[in-house]
Protein backbone atom coordinates (compact mmCIF):
# COMPACT_ATOMS: atom_id res chain seq x y z
CA UNK A 1 0.00 0.00 0.00
CA UNK A 2 2.82 2.37 0.86
CA UNK A 3 4.45 1.90 -2.54
CA UNK A 4 1.12 2.29 -4.34
CA UNK A 5 0.51 5.54 -2.48
CA UNK A 6 3.99 6.86 -3.28
CA UNK A 7 3.59 6.06 -6.98
CA UNK A 8 -0.16 6.56 -7.59
CA UNK A 9 -1.77 8.41 -4.67
CA UNK A 10 -3.70 10.80 -6.92
CA UNK A 11 -5.14 7.90 -8.92
CA UNK A 12 -6.37 5.81 -5.98
CA UNK A 13 -9.93 6.49 -4.87
CA UNK A 14 -10.95 3.12 -3.45
CA UNK A 15 -9.10 0.26 -1.81
CA UNK A 16 -10.75 -3.18 -1.90
CA UNK A 17 -9.22 -5.44 0.74
CA UNK A 18 -10.18 -9.09 0.58
CA UNK A 19 -9.74 -9.43 4.33
CA UNK A 20 -9.93 -7.14 7.32
CA UNK A 21 -6.25 -7.39 8.22
CA UNK A 22 -5.35 -6.04 4.77
CA UNK A 23 -7.83 -3.19 5.26
CA UNK A 24 -6.43 -2.34 8.69
CA UNK A 25 -2.92 -2.26 7.22
CA UNK A 26 -4.14 0.00 4.41
CA UNK A 27 -5.64 2.35 7.01
CA UNK A 28 -2.25 2.70 8.70
CA UNK A 29 -0.48 3.37 5.40
CA UNK A 30 -3.08 5.88 4.19
CA UNK A 31 -3.05 7.79 7.48
CA UNK A 32 0.77 7.81 7.55
CA UNK A 33 0.74 9.18 3.99
CA UNK A 34 -1.44 12.06 5.19
CA UNK A 35 -4.61 11.27 3.25
CA UNK A 36 -8.10 11.45 4.75
CA UNK A 37 -9.93 8.15 5.09
CA UNK A 38 -13.41 8.29 3.62
CA UNK A 39 -12.61 11.50 1.76
CA UNK A 40 -9.41 11.03 -0.23
CA UNK A 41 -9.63 7.23 -0.27
CA UNK A 42 -12.49 4.91 0.64
CA UNK A 43 -11.89 1.36 1.86
CA UNK A 44 -14.09 -1.71 1.41
CA UNK A 45 -13.17 -4.82 3.38
CA UNK A 46 -14.27 -8.45 3.56
CA UNK A 47 -14.69 -10.51 6.77
CA UNK A 48 -16.47 -8.30 9.35
CA UNK A 49 -14.25 -9.02 12.32
CA UNK A 50 -14.72 -7.01 15.50
CA UNK A 51 -11.63 -4.90 14.66
CA UNK A 52 -13.00 -4.01 11.22
CA UNK A 53 -16.44 -3.17 12.58
CA UNK A 54 -14.83 -0.88 15.14
CA UNK A 55 -12.82 0.84 12.38
CA UNK A 56 -16.01 1.10 10.32
CA UNK A 57 -17.98 2.58 13.22
CA UNK A 58 -15.45 5.42 13.61
CA UNK A 59 -15.20 6.18 9.90
CA UNK A 60 -11.90 4.54 9.02
CA UNK A 61 -13.58 1.99 6.74
CA UNK A 62 -16.51 2.71 4.45
CA UNK A 63 -18.12 -0.69 3.94
CA UNK A 64 -17.52 -4.18 5.31
CA UNK A 65 -18.79 -7.33 3.62
CA UNK A 66 -19.30 -10.25 5.97
CA UNK A 67 -17.62 -13.60 5.36
CA UNK A 68 -18.63 -15.49 8.48
CA UNK A 69 -16.02 -17.97 9.74
CA UNK A 70 -18.65 -19.48 12.02
CA UNK A 71 -20.30 -21.34 9.15
CA UNK A 72 -18.49 -24.51 10.26
CA UNK A 73 -21.51 -25.97 12.10
CA UNK A 74 -23.64 -25.48 8.98
CA UNK A 75 -21.00 -27.29 6.91
CA UNK A 76 -20.72 -30.15 9.42
CA UNK A 77 -24.49 -30.63 9.40
CA UNK A 78 -24.44 -30.88 5.61
CA UNK A 79 -21.61 -33.43 5.72
CA UNK A 80 -23.40 -35.52 8.36
CA UNK A 81 -26.64 -35.38 6.38
CA UNK A 82 -24.81 -36.48 3.21
CA UNK A 83 -23.08 -39.37 5.01
CA UNK A 84 -26.48 -40.39 6.44
CA UNK A 85 -27.82 -40.64 2.90
CA UNK A 86 -29.98 -37.54 3.03
CA UNK A 87 -30.37 -35.46 -0.09
CA UNK A 88 -28.81 -32.02 0.12
CA UNK A 89 -30.22 -28.93 -1.54
CA UNK A 90 -28.38 -27.70 -4.63
CA UNK A 91 -27.49 -24.50 -2.73
CA UNK A 92 -26.88 -23.92 0.96
CA UNK A 93 -27.18 -20.24 1.77
CA UNK A 94 -25.18 -18.79 4.64
CA UNK A 95 -26.34 -15.78 6.61
CA UNK A 96 -23.95 -12.97 5.74
CA UNK A 97 -24.40 -9.30 5.05
CA UNK A 98 -23.04 -5.81 4.52
CA UNK A 99 -22.18 -3.36 7.26
CA UNK A 100 -22.19 0.42 7.11
CA UNK A 101 -20.80 2.71 9.81
CA UNK A 102 -24.27 2.90 11.41
CA UNK A 103 -25.01 -0.84 11.38
CA UNK A 104 -21.48 -1.63 12.61
CA UNK A 105 -22.15 0.23 15.86
CA UNK A 106 -25.14 -2.04 16.50
CA UNK A 107 -23.38 -5.27 15.47
CA UNK A 108 -20.22 -4.70 17.55
CA UNK A 109 -21.91 -5.98 20.70
CA UNK A 110 -23.02 -9.18 18.96
CA UNK A 111 -19.77 -10.08 17.22
CA UNK A 112 -18.16 -13.37 18.30
CA UNK A 113 -14.99 -12.93 16.24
Amino acid sequence: MEQALREHSREIGIVYAHNDDMALGAIEAIEAFGLKLGKDIRIISVDATRAALKALSIGKLNLVVECDPLLGPQLMKAVKDLVAGKELPMKIVTAEGLFTPQSAKVELGNREF
